[in-house]
């Protein structure tokens, strides 16, 4: 039994220098947030058994948690860069199959036809606004992808301005710019929080789609409740900590060289109990 046993602490050890590795690997991934495990013992017991004579049976993963805590802020200058400073994810959808997903990395760029997108072609999620600056289908309504127009007026014609460029304010309203000095508010940024975020299920590229434990999306826009604000021309860096990461491998790789010493030990007593009866 006590093979098993140590067998179990060498998978969860290994278990742990996974999640310490990933970790490390994205300590500069923008948007990214670490994870760690968490452990469970296991005994073998019954009504019958005696309490004070429970050894156990080794330890389970109970489960990989991630840590949501604001990275640092980062400056770039960049006016596509973008930072919530508080609560939220940004929405984004698959520009082929509509699939939603939800990100803090907010690095965007403008494509030719206007559309706001992530290194891999997901298209942000907005509010359009009405000439009166109103929201048009607002919370808790779900966004849409909303286009900023190429030229103003935006049918263009001859002596239509052209775009010059296009910020977003701490609200997440999209203002773009024209050669000729006209500004046209265009959309408000919309973003999400969950009633339980730790339920989000990791996809990759620093995105996570919601599940049956996050609970569904709960839109709003920048710096209304308690959602947080937009902050241009900066991104959220990783929240790994390096030093707390070297600490924990440290202390994963002791594990599991303890767990396979204790096998060691196990194979030793046996072969000599097997000796015995030889």
């Amino acid at each position: 039994m006590s093979f098993f046993t140590s067998l179990s602490g060498l998978k969860n050890a290994e278990v742990d220098l996974r999640v310490i590795a990933h970790n490390i690997a994205n300590s500069e991934t923008v948007g990214f947030k670490k994870s760690s495990a968490q452990f469970a013992d296991l005994v073998a017991t019954g009504s019958s058994t005696d309490p004070r004579r429970s050894p156990g049976i080794g330890s389970i993963v109970a489960g990989i948690t991630q840590d949501f805590v604001l990275g640092p802020l980062e400056q770039t200058g960049r006016s596509l860069d973008l930072a919530i400073d508080g609560d939220g994810f940004f929405s984004l959808a698959n520009a082929f199959t509509g699939d939603v997903s939800y990100t803090r990395n907010g690095n965007f760029r403008l494509t030719a036809a206007g559309q706001l997108e992530d290194s891999w072609g997901n298209r942000l999620q907005a509010y359009p606004l009405d000439q009166n600056g109103n929201l048009v289908g607002g919370p808790p309504n779900a966004p849409v992808s909303v286009a900023v127009p190429i030229t103003n007026p935006p049918l263009g014609g001859q002596g239509a301005a052209t775009l010059a460029n296009v910020t977003i304010d701490v609200r997440g309203i999209m203002i773009a710019a024209y050669s000729d000095g006209s500004t046209v508010n265009v959309g408000q940024l919309a973003l999400a929080t969950f009633p339980a975020p730790n339920g989000l299920r990791s996809i990759g590229q620093t995105k996570w789609q919601a599940t049956g434990d996050s609970g569904g999306a709960v839109f709003g826009v920048p710096a209304a409740g308690t959602y947080g604000k937009m902050i241009s021309g900066a991104l959220e860096r990783s929240n790994v900590d390096l030093a707390e990461e070297m600490v924990s491998l440290l202390t994963a790789q002791r594990n599991f060289q303890a767990n396979a010493k204790a096998i060691d030990t196990a194979t030793q007593i046996s072969q000599t109990v097997l000796n015995l009866r030889s």
